[in-house]
Parts: structure tokens; sequence; C-alpha cells
């Protein structure tokens, strides 16, 4: 083989590993809000992953970066669910279902909004973060987990979540 071939063939290999890279790295959740979720569900129904976080929490943001940049978490999320997420510490009005939620401890310390207190509180434990629900396309939640997952444990719940 000449060293021009060797050169086109290192220079294509080259080309395909820097565009396969940059692909994965522009992967992304299509992420969506609670009011695109209700019209969603109406007209195609569908799994529902909600992820609460707050923008003080390490394990939020470390789940940012590991699990939901992950190209085989990001693509079973956009195929298969509506991926909502949601800043706890919010002070929107969230309108759902003919409903209004609201953050009525905006001011005050812990200001959890109330769709996270609502879909992801246990009881007789204070709420806490991080709080992942997943639910099917009837917005039945199927399992709630309030913990760091990376993204291989996070790939086996979304595959078993029916």
């Amino acid at each position: 083989m000449g060293s021009k071939t060797t050169i086109l063939i290192m220079t294509v290999n080259l080309m395909l590993s820097w565009s396969n890279a940059l692909a994965q790295e522009k992967a992304q959740v299509n992420w969506i809000s609670f009011e695109q979720l209700h019209d969603s569900l109406k007209s195609n129904p569908k799994k529902v992953f909600i992820d609460f976080y707050a923008d003080w929490c390490s394990p939020c943001l470390k789940m940012d970066e590991v699990a939901f940049k992950d190209p085989r978490v990001v693509n079973k999320l956009n195929t298969e669910f509506y991926a909502i997420k949601f800043n706890v510490e919010s002070t929107d009005t969230i309108v759902f279902g003919q409903q209004n939620f609201t953050n009525p401890r905006a001011n005050r310390r812990n200001p959890v909004h109330e769709i996270p207190l609502l879909l992801a509180s246990r009881k007789d434990t204070p709420f806490s973060l991080p709080a992942l629900v997943f639910m099917d396309s009837t917005f039945t939640a199927q399992a709630r987990y309030f913990q760091y997952l990376d993204a291989e444990q996070l790939l086996e719940i979304l595959e078993k979540t029916p």
C-alpha cells in the first residue's frame, strides 16, 4: 500500500473518530416542562421520567455530568420517555391538569415546590435529593429513587420501567 493511501485511510479514520466524538458529545436529553407534558400525554401517551434537583445538590450535578450525558441513557430517555428536569426551589406557578402548583415556601428555609412534594415524598421521611420518579403512560408512579445513580444503574431502571 502506498504512503498516499495510508495517509488517506488514516485521515478518514481520524475524521470518523472525531465525528463520532462530536455526535456523542452533543447527545442531550430532550427535557420538557410539566406544561408540555400535560399536552404530550394527551396526544401521545409515553412513560415519564422526572429528575427533581437543586443547584446546590452535588449528586444531582454529578448525574448531569455522568448519567445524563451517556448516549445510551440519552437515547432511552428520548425515545421511550417524556423527561422532565425540575428545580425543587422553583418559584414558578406550574399549571398541570387544570390545577395550579406553587412554591408557598419560596422565601423560607427549604423552599421545596408543591410538585416534588406531591410526587417524590416518602412517608415519615423528610424530602431529599436527588429524587427521581419513574411513571407509566397514565402518569402513575412505578418507582422512586432518592440517590445518585450512575449511567449503568439508571439504564437498568429505565429498561425495566413498565
